[in-house]
Order: structure tokens, then sequence, then C-alpha cells
């Protein structure tokens, strides 16, 4: 028992009986049993049974210690020092540490705080530094693989007494200690990650006290570029911990940018940048941010910016001006351009597996830098490509439709017209070789999910089909087999249909293609499933109700059967016992042109009847008009995500062209004037930024974050052409900012003549 109380001799006898027993053997190994809580009050270790429970206040065992320490009751300890120096004991021996779990009595005491006290935790300390064991005692950690790791500056942290944490770290715990049990990992199931080391928990529970501390202590301040064992520094755990709520994301917000400034304010010279930290996946804060889909902190993280003259170096937004509603902003695009390895707009636009990637790409400064190299080079890029691949569909249409017939393959004679039969049929299978590649690589990149569907990987399957159905029909011409022309077919109408892909060029197109894809995923095939049960069931049951000759003409050996005599086959109008036939001309009915033409094979006319007219209160009166009230409901429902949905679609066609973009063509297609620019400050080396003019109608004039001049002059900005897109290069003036100057210079000039 830990409750303090000495046990019953009852229950003392009994364990010795148990002791003196066989049954021990039978059983397992404690340390295969789920491990308990860590702040249970049951020892973990078993008790020999051999040693009875100390009762007469002269000797010291584990189980006494950790009562007193799990009560706070200081005069059970009293006489804890001298027995410890007469025994030559610690209380790190393994006669006062639990030997499954590692677990001290200082542990003991702090996972048994009331009201955030227990006077046992500096009585063991002093006991502790008396014994010369202080250091050992305050960083013990738990064994145990689930809770392994886990010192008294983690209990403390956890149980929020900043006190403790506090005296803890005065008496010399280590600030850099890593609990990496199984409790503490991601994706765990029981358990919470908080990046193992006590900043990381601290700030994951919201204890901006103890972070500022740790931080700042004159003992042993933490080291902020330390990581976990998944290479996440304390700014990486909060994204992980990040839920997308509002409660969540404005604490994080608080502690993360408290970490920076409280960092900037210590390292004057900046030597490391923490949000430039990468973890084990090469991902920094704000690159993890994009992948698990934090939205929330994602933005704040691109808008984040301090009017503070020494804070304004963290900033990754500045108010450059404000005319009444406008604001001109200047976001930082550094790791978010695809200039760089990874970038956020990569991570975002391919990360298949993120659940809100359209709505993050409504984020600035991630739309207007798409918006801009769409209107600089990648809306001409993609009109190339439009007229490029009308052009192979016309050459792919017209090799079809002017095929030879007969088995092939087919000579090549010599005359003008197989000549541009063979040069089309060869463009043909390039093509088909083209699009088949480009499926495989973006396959390769994201791998095809159901869930990608309904987004872009809708189109790209379409391709890929396209490509393979062509190339079949090619190796079954070469092989001499007749049935290449159904693949041809096929490949063509696909051929056709992947026009549609282009209509992501105009928004409302791409909009009305986007609900044509989420129907046909969602409601058609839904419809689908339900049809085609009803029409495979009546079918069946019309089929085996219709026989195969009238009542008075049975075959001769009295089973049903068709016969295959001799007799001169004579054309017959196909019946109802045919599978086929009833299947299509129960479709018929669906689509309201069934013939309710009488059958005299019928057995049963009524139940013949009564199927039918079931069958077409089922499936056309029903089915199809619940398919159409569906259909219109999903239009209602998806009208803005649909726009979402066309603006990720554009993204993902503008970074694929980008990919593929010829160095030679790159100086004609990258000419137009850029909205990039390039600050630079004592305290920073240059950095790109991108110019956004945005319209708030609730907010209006504000302190500007950055520019606060009138006419901020050339010692501000400096303009950069935008084909040179290395960080730091120097642009020509801005032209439209010459000429403004140009009219206020004239403009004075004549009000003071």
């Amino acid at each position: 028992m830990d409750n303090g109380q000495p046990p019953p001799r009852e229950e003392s006898n009994k364990g010795q009986e148990e002791g003196n027993s066989l049954d021990w053997l039978l059983r397992k190994d404690n340390a295969e049993i789920k491990p308990a809580p860590m702040d249970t009050n049951v020892l973990m270790s078993r008790q020999d049974p051999d040693v009875a429970p100390n009762t007469d206040g002269k000797a010291f065992t584990r189980e006494r210690v950790f009562n007193a320490a799990s009560q706070g009751d200081i005069a059970q300890l009293h006489g804890l020092l001298d027995y410890l120096r007469v025994n030559n004991k610690r209380l790190t021996s393994p006669e006062f540490t639990d030997e499954v779990n590692g677990k001290t009595a200082l542990l003991k005491a702090l996972l048994n705080l009331k009201d955030g006290k227990n006077d046992t935790v500096e009585f063991l300390l002093d006991i502790a530094e008396k014994t010369e064991d202080l250091e050992n005692l305050i960083n013990a950690s738990y064994k145990d693989p689930y809770y392994k790791g886990q010192t008294a500056l983690h209990t403390a942290i956890e149980r929020r007494s900043f006190d403790h944490a506090k005296l803890l770290v005065q008496k010399g715990a280590d600030v850099q200690a890593k609990a990496n049990g199984k409790f503490f990992q991601r994706d765990a199931g029981t358990g919470f990650y908080f990046g193992e080391l006590p900043l990381s928990l601290a700030a994951c529970t919201n204890q901006p006290n103890i972070v500022s501390f740790l931080m700042e202590n004159p003992y042993r301040r933490a080291d902020l570029t330390d990581r976990d064992s998944q290479g996440n520094t304390v700014l990486h755990s909060l994204v992980v911990i990040a839920d997308n709520t509002t409660e969540n994301t404005d604490m994080i917000e608080r502690i993360y940018d408290g970490i920076l400034i409280q960092h900037s304010k210590l390292e004057k010279e900046r030597k490391v940048q923490l949000e430039a930290i990468e973890n084990n996946q090469g991902l920094t804060p704000l690159k993890l941010a994009a992948k698990q889909g934090k939205i929330g902190l994602f933005k704040h993280i691109l808008h984040r910016e301090f009017s503070d003259e020494e804070m304004r170096p963290l900033s990754r937004k500045f108010t450059e001006w404000v005319y009444g509603p406008v604001h001109s902003s200047l976001y930082d695009i550094s790791s978010i351009d695809t200039d760089e390895e990874n970038s956020v707009l990569e991570i975002v636009v391919c990360g298949s597996e993120i659940p809100n990637r359209p709505e993050m790409l409504q984020i600035e400064p991630l739309h207007s830098l798409l918006n801009d190299k769409w209107d600089r080079f990648a809306s001409k890029l993609f009109l190339m490509n439009f007229l490029v691949y009308l052009m192979y569909l016309i050459i792919f249409t017209t090799v079809a439709f002017y095929r030879k017939e007969g088995q092939p393959p087919f000579p090549v004679e010599d005359v003008p017209i197989d000549y541009l039969r063979c040069v089309g049929e060869i463009i043909s299978v390039l093509g088909a070789l083209w699009f088949f590649y480009k499926a495989i690589i973006i396959f390769k990149r994201n791998p095809p999910k159901f869930s990608f569907l309904y987004t872009d990987g809708f189109s790209d399957i379409l391709f890929f089909l396209q490509a393979t159905l062509f190339l079949i029909c090619a190796v079954l011409y070469v092989s001499g087999r007749r049935e290449y022309i159904a693949f041809l077919v096929c490949s063509l109408a696909l051929a056709w249909i992947n026009v549609l892909y282009y209509s992501r060029g105009s928004k409302q197109l791409g909009m009305y293609n986007v609900m044509m894809q989420r129907m046909i995923l969602v409601d058609l095939l839904h419809f689908l499933c339900v049809y085609s049960v009803l029409l495979f069931g009546f079918s069946a049951a019309i089929v085996a109700l219709i026989e195969d000759h009238p009542p008075g003409n049975k075959l001769g050996n009295g089973t049903r059967g068709r016969s295959f005599g001799l007799e001169p086959f004579k054309c017959q109008k196909p019946s109802y016992n045919d599978i086929k036939f009833t299947t299509l001309e129960l479709f018929k009915f669906t689509i309201g042109m069934g013939d309710l033409e009488f059958t005299d094979h019928v057995q049963y006319k009524e139940v013949f009847y009564v199927l039918l007219i079931l069958y077409i209160v089922l499936t056309y009166i029903l089915l199809l008009n619940m398919l159409i009230a569906v259909m219109g409901n999903t239009v209602e429902r998806i009208s803005e995500e649909s726009e979402n949905i066309w603006n990720l679609q554009r993204a993902f066609t503008i970074l694929d062209m980008e990919r593929t973009l010829p160095k030679c063509l790159s100086s004609k297609l990258f000419s137009g004037v850029s909205k990039m620019v390039c600050i630079g400050s004592k305290q920073d080396k240059s950095r790109r930024f991108l110019r956004v003019e945005e319209k708030d109608w609730k907010r209006w004039r504000c302190d500007l974050g950055f520019i606060q001049d009138e006419d901020p002059g050339d010692h501000v900005k400096t303009p950069q052409p935008s084909k040179v897109r290395t960080p730091g290069s120097p642009w020509r003036l801005n032209p439209l900012l010459a000429r403004i100057r140009g009219i206020r210079r004239q403009q004075e000039i004549y009000s003071n003549p």
C-alpha cells in the first residue's frame, strides 16, 4: 500500500504465503505489463516477500520514503539523512528507486503536488546535496520505454509549478534533457508529443513564464537550436501541436512570437536564424506548417509584422503605404518561391495529403505570387500548349478517320497519302509517349489517391488512360491484331475529353469543369452504384420469368433451354429471355425510351407488369429525380469551393510549366515588369519581397510597419529587374515611381514661382 500506513498483519501474512509458493514463477515479468500512468501511487517493482515492511521508524525502505513523498509529510522522513550516512546509501541507490521504471523519491514528490506544493521536494534536495548526490537525483529519469527520459524538470513543468522548475534549474537540472519514451512520440496513440525538451514542453503547455526563465536564467540557459529525435526545435514542436482552432492558434502565436523576440534580444548578432533550422525531413517551421495544413499558424507566420525598430528584421511583412482602405505591403518570399528547393509553394501545391491546401493558396503572398507568375509567363506557355495539343488532336483524329481497312500492319505505299498517314501515325505515337511519361512523373511526385481525384488527379488519370490505350493500340497494330481499332477509338474519345483540361485557363470554364468532376466522382458514382443493383436485379428476375418457347412447343427432353438443331436459322426479334436484351430494354425505360409491347412468353403476366412498373417507379421517377436534386444541391454548395480548387489546378499547371521551362526562353518570358523588390538593412542581408496591394474595409489608417516617409527614396528600396532572380541583385529604379516623383517636382516648381 502507498497511503502512508503500514499494511495489516493479515495482508503481510498473505503476501508471505504467496511468496513461499511457486505461483509467482508462472507470472509474466512486470516489465512486460503495460506501464501504469507516471503519477500512479502503485509501486511498480515487486516487494521482496522475505523483507517485512518497516514499522519501527528506525530503518528506511523505498516504500516508506515513497509514501512520505506522495503525502508531502516531512515528519516521516526525519532521520533519513543519518540513515543514509550510516549505511552509505544515496537517494538514487537501487534500494530507493523503482527497479521497473527508475522512479525516484523526488519524481514521486513532484507527481503529487497539492496546490502546487510539496514540502518533501526541498527536503529531499537538501538531503541529496548533503550526501553529494544532488546532480544524480535531479537528473534521474524514467527508464521504462513508455516514459523514458522524463526528468524531475519535465515533471515540474508538466505540473505547471514555476517555483519547483526554478528551484531545480538553480540546483543544476539539465535543461536539455530529452524525454523520448513512447508516450512522448508523434502518432503514438495515447500520449502527448511536445518535442522532448523541457523548453518545448513549457512552450507547448502555454507556460510563457517558464519559457522566459529557461531562455534567460543566470544558471544554465536552454539552447533553442537543440533538436529532438525527429530534428524538431521548439518552433517545430509548436507547429506540430497546432490544430487550427482559434484558441489553440492564438496561444501558439503568442508563444511563437515571444520566443523569437526574446531570442532576438538575447542574441544581438543573430548568428542563428531559428526559423531557418530544418528538421530531419528538411522542413523549417514555416514549411512544416504548410505540409501539415496548419493554416492558422501558417498565415500568422507569413503576415508577421513588428512595429518596433529593433524587431523589424523578424517581420515577414512590411506595410509600405496606406491610403484609405488600400494597403501596400511587402511580403518576404524567402523559402516560398520556387527558386529554392522544396519551397513552400511546391509543398502546398503538390501536397495531396494536405486537406485545406486550396484555402492556403488564397493566403498572401502565395495568391499574388501565383498571379504574378501567371501574368508574366505561365499564361503564354499555357496558350502555346493548348494550340500544340489542338494540332496533335487534329492529326490524331485524321489518322484514325482515314485508317486502312484490312489486316494490319499495312505497308507504306509509294503515294503521298501513305507518307502523310505514316507521319501522322508517328506523331500520334510520340505524343502518346510524351503524355505517358508526364503522367508517370506526376504519379511519382504525387501517388494517385482517390482524394487526389477531387483536385487535379482527374485530368492526370485521363491523360494516362489516353496514352496507355493508344500504346496498346500500337502494339496490337504491329502484332497484326485487328482489335487495335477498339483501343484506337477509345483513346480518340479520351483525347477529345481531355480538351477540357485546358478550360482551367478561364475562370468560368475552369469552375464549370471542377463541378463536373465533383458530380462525376460523388453524385453520379453513388447513383450508378444504386442503379446497377436495381438494373441487374430486375433484369435477372424478368429473364427468369420468361419462357423460351410457347407453352405448346416444349423441348423433347422436358427441360428449358435453347435448341441448336439442324433446322435453318430463322431471324427473330430478341425477347426478354436474353439477359443482354433485357438489361438494355430496362435501361431504355430509365431514360424514357422503353417499349411496352406485350409478350406472349410470360408465364405470369401480372407479375411481369408488377416488376416492370416497380422498376420504372424506382429508377425513372425516384432515382433520376434524386440525382437531379443532388446535383443541384452540389452546384450551390461547392460554388466557392470550386473556385478554390480551380486556383489549385491552375497553380499546379503553373509550377508544372515552370519545371519544364527551357532556359533559352526564360529571358523572353520573364521580360515583364516584376513586383519583386530588395530591401537591405545593417542588421540583415538583402531579402526578396513581393509587393501586394490589398483592400481592407475594416482597417483604415494605421501606423506603418516599415516605411514611414512620404517618399521612401532610393535608400529604402532598390527595384530589381524581373529576369534577375538571385536575392540581393540590384534593379533599375521603378519607372512608375520615377514618373510620380517627376510630377511632384513639377507641381512644386509651379506652386513656388
